[in-house]
């Protein structure tokens, strides 16, 4: 069914309000990754704050991480992505625990055994995941390979990637070891928050989406919108790897 609906999407995608649904959705990607909150940046204010508290500060790494991923787009377009096609609750459940699971675990680990991968880097193998997802979203990989892919196992694996941008940036910023662990889970429990309060609103939104015909209509374009930001996002960090 899935199949026979994308093959409907692909004889005109770009045509008329796809081109233009392209073209709106491409315009905020831009707007999104033009600005300091792109990939796993933290603000200079909190950055300070970061660097100047000590001790256990519950609430306000609590606060943090929850800020954290509601700005963060590329954990958004990927979260967007995996959700696209599923509608019961359980199979969105499931793979959102496997992404917040490997999220969670290589953060966590990556700051405490000060495990530091340039963020550069990182964040080009994120943008990657992105274009990774919205090809699996059109059927590119059964087309091109002719066979589907594990998506459970590539949400995971790019869960352990997106956790590894995110402990990468807690390093640089030297947080005091006073108080490291408490704060540390307690900073994942707001990223939790946060992905749980985006999720509720890509959700909402996707599922009045959803009710209308334009859905099917422009599933392919807004994946492809979602591709050419990952390629962007791809661009953006490997240039700033080179360049920097």
């Amino acid at each position: 069914m899935l199949s026979s609906l994308l093959d409907g999407c692909r004889s005109s995608p770009l045509a008329d309000g796809s081109r233009r649904l392209f073209w709106l959705l491409l315009t905020l990607c831009l707007m999104g990754l033009s600005t300091d909150l792109l990939a796993h940046a933290v603000a200079q204010g909190d950055k300070g704050y970061i660097q100047e508290i000590t001790g256990a500060n519950l609430i306000a790494f609590i606060y943090l991480g929850a800020k954290h991923m509601v700005t963060g787009y590329d954990h958004l377009l990927f979260l967007l992505g995996v959700i696209f096609f599923l509608y019961k609750m359980k199979h969105i459940a499931i793979y959102v625990t496997l992404f917040a699971l490997g999220h969670s675990t290589t953060m966590l680990l990556g700051v405490y055994f000060n495990v530091g991968i340039n963020s550069y880097l990182i964040d080009a193998i994120i943008g990657l995941s992105i274009v990774y997802k919205a090809l699996d979203n059109v059927g590119a990989y059964q087309r091109w390979f002719g066979f589907q892919p594990n998506t459970k196992a590539a949400t995971l694996i790019f869960g352990l990637f997106h956790g590894f941008g995110l402990s990468t940036k807690i390093i640089e910023y030297d947080i005091s070891p006073d108080g490291l662990i408490p704060n540390l889970l307690a900073f994942n429990v707001g990223v939790e928050i946060g992905q749980l309060i985006a999720l509720a609103m890509i959700l909402i939104a996707i599922s009045f989406w959803r009710k209308t015909g334009s859905f099917y209509r422009h599933a392919y374009t807004a994946n492809v919108t979602m591709m050419s930001a990952g390629f962007l996002l791809f661009g953006y960090q490997l240039t700033g790897y080179f360049v920097a």
